[in-house]
């Protein structure tokens, strides 16, 4: 059988940067996982239109934030990954409004709304990754989640339209946005309120210590690894189970948060997702609940 032709030469021409068979272990904070057969950096909003306007609709498109709820399989990804870069990472405040870029840090958007007095976001402060991912899968922590503060979206559509989604177009549920994963978050526009700067800097102070406290921050991590089923959490299942501590070759199921999965240094994509699997077993069969992944796996095994 003859190998594929390789995909680069059959792209559109682009003013970013695109790379074929580019390493993403370094891009997630598992540090695990192969490579993206193409790795394509839009240099602005319309470079990246016009690609999706001439990708053949048979080349998949996968969108890559920060990569910190993400597992990529150790065989890497097929297609396009797509990854926005620094000059989507802005922060504009307006009253009572922030219009933020899809790659922007959710902790800086937290802080420049301190700066200028909003409170209502200080949830941010204890998300990890970007304004994207956060649109994504509706992040929420402390109380609060994306739907609470998502005024309206912008995004590329795969098919290269531009248009901007309101927050009841988004379709916002627990975890969830009802937008199809292959469209692009270019940016949105968030509503805070005026507070004062001392309670909101006391309540992310707050945050952080809560973080430090009861999470594994300084591993290599993502954030929590399966949902909440409704009117349970997970961790106190994943702990009834008996699987605080389990490990699957050099990965652990955290000691601190037993909802958090951690790479100790050696670990494998497949070892994440096999460790995972094994707990979402045992929780079945201890609690007849069916855990669902929080974190996203993309690509394909080794």
């Amino acid at each position: 059988m003859n190998a594929p032709a390789p995909l680069l030469p059959r792209l559109p021409a682009v003013r970013g940067e695109i790379k074929a068979d580019v390493p993403l272990k370094d891009t997630t904070w598992f540090k695990v996982g192969g490579a993206a057969e193409v790795l394509f950096q839009p240099a602005d909003a319309d470079d990246l239109a016009q690609f999706f306007r001439r990708l053949p609709a048979e080349i998949p498109a996968t969108i890559l934030g920060l990569g910190s709820n993400v597992i990529v399989r150790d065989g890497g990804i097929e297609g396009v990954v797509v990854r926005l870069g620094p000059l989507f990472r802005s922060i504009k405040v307006e009253e009572e409004i922030i219009t933020v870029g899809a790659a922007t840090v959710d902790s800086q958007v937290a802080r420049q709304a301190m700066t200028n007095g909003l409170a209502g976001l200080e949830f941010l402060s204890g998300i990890p990754g970007s304004i994207g991912g956060g649109l994504r899968m509706n992040a929420g922590a402390y109380g609060s989640e994306f739907k609470d503060v998502v005024i309206d979206a912008l995004v590329v559509e795969r098919l290269g339209k531009v248009r901007t989604i309101t927050n009841a177009e988004l379709g916002f549920a627990y975890r969830h946005c009802g937008v199809p994963d292959d469209w692009v978050f270019l940016s949105a526009r968030l509503k805070g309120k005026i507070g004062d700067k001392a309670e909101i800097t006391a309540k992310m102070q707050e945050i952080s210590k809560a973080r430090t406290a009861t999470q594994p921050v300084n591993t290599y991590t993502g954030g929590s690894t399966f949902a909440n089923p409704d009117g349970k959490k997970a961790w106190e299942l994943i702990e009834a189970a008996g699987c605080r501590g389990l490990k699957q070759g050099a990965a652990e199921v955290s000691e601190q948060h037993c909802n958090f999965l951690i790479n100790t240094g050696k670990a494998t994509a497949a070892d994440l997702e096999t460790l995972g699997e094994t707990v979402r077993s045992k929780v079945k069969e201890k609690a007849g609940v069916d855990l669902q992944w929080e974190i996203r796996r993309y690509g394909k095994p080794a």
